[in-house]
């Protein structure tokens, strides 16, 4: 590589670990949705087979088969700073392609948008580290289908489809950008193929359930102070959590920083309104906020609700602020517009978009950062991954907080940490109200240890094992281990094992060959011999 063309890479890679440095010590990400473990396993759960819908597949999958050689809280971070990195890379790598007249000067406020926004802080602050891979592949999923290289189009496509989220994402851009009936047909195909873990999991566990549309109104976008629900949106934030937001969103200061970003898009908006590949592009950012608004509104979500009813596995669009990743590589193309008025300009609006967002900078003002686990969580681990039976915990809820983890509620991470079938309810209190999880069998365990159920009785109910964190009432079971975080009972039931175990893993393969064999067949056609041959 060239030292011309390794500053936009250089530049972002800088600007993923400032956001990031907090992780990169000794320690687990574990903030709300961000759960890593040292070690998972090719759980029923992992592999889709559980009542809960298939949310984080093949993220589990993958997971659970790498962390077998690398410690998984290391893998996560390694995805995560990938994440951010990529998102800024092919950020200028798109502008190269469609504004190459820009240079350098427009590959930096790219690269700068792309990694420096409210979207990015919001869904780091929520714990969405995969979602985060799936946004940084978005403007390389533009680029190369732009230039025409399926091959390329394919790899990130399944490189983003480590959620369903990301892959959605992903097959929209390409589908956008796509120029012809062979490319529409190979981005299809190669999506399916995506998506077979979680399509196949859905079928098989019978998971999907209407139950999601009652989570609707409480996942909607919301307003940020000074600004409605589009405004918010229109500067890449609204994520209906009002807790996952960096301070400085919690003041008047959004409506400042909005402007800003808005500014640098305008500004650079008549330079690539006259490209003509660049169009569909900025259509789609335009789409991308004004829809999810719409849906923000009472009759939108009324008409959402009824959709998920309806069509129980539309529950994803529930989570409406997250669509807006899609206008991501249309804003940093307008961002990049700027150059057209000199370097000077372009580095004016670079930096304005670091200083009204000043708190992204080191884990979001130190929220984002590594944590320790008890010696009671690997203690407990090993015991029940030695015997692994069906594990029920207490307390129920989804959410915890743990004092040494800080102040900010975090999923149970023993699913995660075990080979056995955690089971839970999965539901969600949200503003007070409940969003109802589709654990059913977990709930009714739930009510049996709630009403002081006998060891007999729990394990004819299929539980092997109780795992009660501190601070919630003892058992009269036999314990296994205590100490002052965790204590476990034995109870000694099992439950069938899950039928289609072999079939979800031959799906997770599939996806495993696109990603692996769509990455071979890319980079070899990019290699310093291959085009030599060609000249």
């Amino acid at each position: 590589m060239k030292a011309r063309h390794a500053v936009a890479p250089a530049y972002a890679l800088a600007l993923s670990l400032l956001v990031t440095g907090p992780l990169l010590g000794p320690g687990y990400l574990l903030l709300r949705d961000a759960v890593s473990t040292p070690r998972s396993y090719l759980s029923d759960a992992a592999l889709g087979l559980s009542e809960a819908a298939p949310r984080a597949l093949p993220q589990d999958f993958l997971l659970a088969v790498v962390s077998t050689v690398v410690d998984g809280g290391v893998l996560v971070k390694i995805l995560l700073v990938a994440g951010l990195w990529l998102a800024g890379w092919g950020a200028a790598r798109l502008v190269a392609v469609v504004l190459p007249q820009t240079g350098m000067a427009g590959q930096g406020v790219a690269v700068t948008l792309a990694i420096w926004n409210p979207y990015v802080a919001e869904r780091l602050l929520q714990g969405h580290w995969s979602l985060l891979v799936g946004y940084g592949c978005l403007p390389w999923v533009a680029a190369t289908m732009l230039r025409g290289r399926l091959w390329g189009v394919v790899f990130w496509l399944a490189l983003a489809g480590l959620t369903p989220t990301g892959l959605i994402l992903a097959t929209v851009i390409a589908l956008v950008c796509a120029r012809g009936w062979r490319p529409v047909g190979v981005t299809l195909a190669a999506a399916t193929g995506a998506a077979l873990p979680w399509l196949t999991a859905s079928v098989v566990a019978g998971s999907l359930s209407g139950s999601a549309s009652a989570g609707v109104r409480a996942f909607a976008a919301r307003a940020e102070p000074g600004l409605g629900t589009v405004g918010s949106l229109a500067g890449l934030g609204g994520i209906w959590n009002g807790q996952s937001v960096p301070v400085s969103r919690t003041t008047l200061f959004a409506l400042v920083a909005t402007l800003v970003l808005l500014a640098v898009v305008v500004v650079g908006l008549p330079m690539v309104l006259r490209v003509r590949t660049a169009r569909p592009l900025l259509v789609l950012a335009v789409a991308a906020v004004v829809l999810p608004a719409l849906a923000a509104t009472g009759p939108g979500l009324a008409a959402l609700e009824a959709v998920i009813r309806a069509v129980p596995g539309l529950g994803l669009l529930r989570d409406g602020q997250k669509w807006v990743a899609l206008a991501m590589p249309g804003y940093v193309l307008a961002a990049a517009g700027v150059a057209r008025y000199g370097r000077a300009v372009a580095v004016v609006g670079a930096a304005a978009l670091i200083a009204v967002l000043p708190d992204l900078a080191w884990g979001v003002a130190g929220q984002l950062r590594a944590v320790h686990y008890p010696a009671a969580w690997p203690a407990v681990a090993r015991l029940i991954n030695a015997d692994p039976r069906p594990v029920a915990v207490l307390p129920a809820d989804s959410m915890r907080q743990f004092r040494w983890a800080g102040p900010a509620p975090v999923l149970d991470p023993l699913p995660r940490w075990v080979s056995a079938d955690v089971l839970a309810s999965g539901d969600l209190l949200i503003g007070g109200k409940t969003v109802p999880g589709e654990g059913t069998r977990g709930r009714e365990v739930t009510e049996l240890l709630a009403g002081g159920a006998s060891r007999e009785r729990l394990a004819a109910a299929g539980v092997g094992w109780v795992v009660v964190e501190s601070g919630s009432p003892a058992l009269d079971l036999p314990v296994a281990y205590r100490d002052d975080d965790l204590t476990l009972y034995r109870v000694g039931g099992t439950a069938p094992a899950a039928s289609g175990r072999g079939l979800l893993i031959g799906a997770h393969l599939v996806w495993l060959g696109l990603l692996v064999g769509a990455g071979a067949v890319a980079a070899s056609a990019l290699s310093p011999n291959r085009r030599r041959s060609r000249t």
